[in-house]
């Protein structure tokens, strides 16, 4: 038997180890479904908490169900180390680090880079390498490929390679990693067929194929492009319906009846996550390469940054028009997440907000069921319930995330001056009440 025909054998029974290579939020909810689907999964991370939290089942990711991850690891399917040598024994190696960019939205490929020379020397003929990591079209072929061709390896033959991303969404109720369809691209068609194999063996959503990593990477990217334009084109109009007086909101709901043609998106302080706001830049940077301007990408990124300033400014106005200087005012936020009902900080809007306000001498608290503490560079926050003897003592309460189990009549009821950015007082009014997005 061939090397393709013994791996792809090896999956199909089940008899293949599998190695996760980074445990956050793609890689863990990934490693917990293989096992589940009876493999031997070795999670490879770096962070040694982490990797203890697992050997004891412990969960650390909202969208892992506890009682799963202790299932698994319980009965021996699922352990977790610090050392890659653990690679070797793997039949199947999914990368799921960070791609984040660095302070001038240029890509920072390192984490991969460091996976894979890491995980050289342990390997052998007859694996499959897939990356999963967002990250602009031909890392995988460009970064990946090399390294291992350069060990002797040829790919499609001897070892296989391709581009599966992800697709998570935290918090989502409905979509979970494993009923959430699958794309791959493989650098050949041996490896296109082993990688897929691998994903219709563990989950529930329908694995699609396509021509090449490139075409997998790209089709990512468009996914989290074409939000980002649109929710910039919804801010953009935000700022407008403003000045021209006009409710946002019920201009969404009216759009909202056709039954055809529309989509609808949600104006905000800003955009907040591990995906939309970073993505589409990896695709900016990569098209400088053939003398292109991702115009539409460029444009969207200055909008939504821009989204965080104009919520300063506006809580300036509204103080104003209260009689009160925004230096020394008591602004409390509520809601520090990137999105409803989850605890993550990554990217959230909400930070810049707060840095803004703290900048220009305003004394910030915030409120957030889900986030305990704030520890970012140039941020330490606690914290604060939310109590009627609070709201009395702020001069401005701002919603920056619209938690589901925050009594929000209750707080128009009781604060001076409330500035809503993601209209979750839907239904509400009052003088004291203003929305984003909604005129005077």
């Amino acid at each position: 038997m061939t090397h393709y025909e013994k791996l792809r054998e090896r999956i199909q029974s089940k008899h293949a180890k599998v190695a996760v290579i980074g445990l956050g939020y793609v890689g863990l909810p990934l490693a917990v479904e293989k096992a589940k689907a009876g493999f031997q999964v070795t999670g490879v991370e770096r962070n040694p908490d982490r990797v203890a939290l697992v050997n004891r089942g412990e969960n650390y990711i909202s969208d892992v169900l506890a009682q799963e991850l202790s299932d698994v690891v319980s009965r021996g399917a699922l352990k977790a180390t610090t050392d890659f040598s653990a690679v070797a024994d793997a039949d199947v190696i999914t990368i799921c680090v960070p791609t984040p960019l660095d302070k001038n939205k240029q890509p920072d490929t390192q984490y991969i880079e460091h996976v894979v020379e890491q995980s050289l020397p342990h390997l052998h003929p007859g694996q499959l390498m897939v990356l999963e990591s967002t990250t602009y079209p031909g890392t995988t072929e460009e970064i990946i490929q090399p390294r291992l061709e350069s060990r002797g390896f040829t790919i499609g033959d001897d070892m296989f390679l391709a581009f599966s991303p992800e697709r998570v969404d935290p918090g989502n109720q409905h979509y979970k990693t494993q009923n959430t369809p699958k794309l791959v691209g493989g650098v050949t068609e041996h490896c296109t067929d082993v990688a897929a194999t691998v994903y219709r063996a563990i989950l529930e959503g329908e694995v699609f194929c396509v021509s090449s990593p490139r075409a997998a990477e790209m089709a990512k990217l468009l996914e989290n492009i074409f939000r980002i334009v649109n929710i910039s084109m919804v801010n953009e109009l935000a700022l407008l319906c403003e000045r021209m007086d006009i409710d946002m909101w019920e201009v969404i709901e009216a759009a909202k009846t056709k039954p055809f043609g529309f989509m609808p998106f949600y104006p905000g302080p800003g955009l907040g996550g591990h995906c939309i706001p970073l993505d589409p830049f990896y695709l900016s940077w990569k098209a400088k390469e053939y003398d292109f301007s991702t115009r539409f990408i460029d444009l969207a990124g200055q909008i939504n940054d821009g989204m965080p300033y104009h919520v300063l400014e506006r809580a300036g106005e509204l103080l104003n028009q209260a009689g009160k200087p925004l230096r020394n005012a008591n602004v409390l936020l509520l809601g520090v997440a990137y999105k409803r009902d989850i605890g993550d900080l990554r990217q959230s809007p909400a930070l810049k907000v707060a840095k803004l306000l703290l900048s220009h001498g305003a004394n910030v608290s915030y409120h957030d069921p889900f986030i305990s503490k704030v520890e970012e560079p140039g941020l330490e926050l606690s914290g604060v319930e939310l109590s009627d003897e609070l709201l009395d003592t702020q001069d401005l309460v701002i919603i920056t995330t619209d938690h589901s189990n925050v009594d929000y009549g209750h707080v128009v009821a009781h604060a001076s001056l409330v500035f809503d950015t993601r209209n979750a007082t839907a239904g509400l009014s009052g003088e004291h009440l203003f929305r984003l997005g909604a005129g005077t």
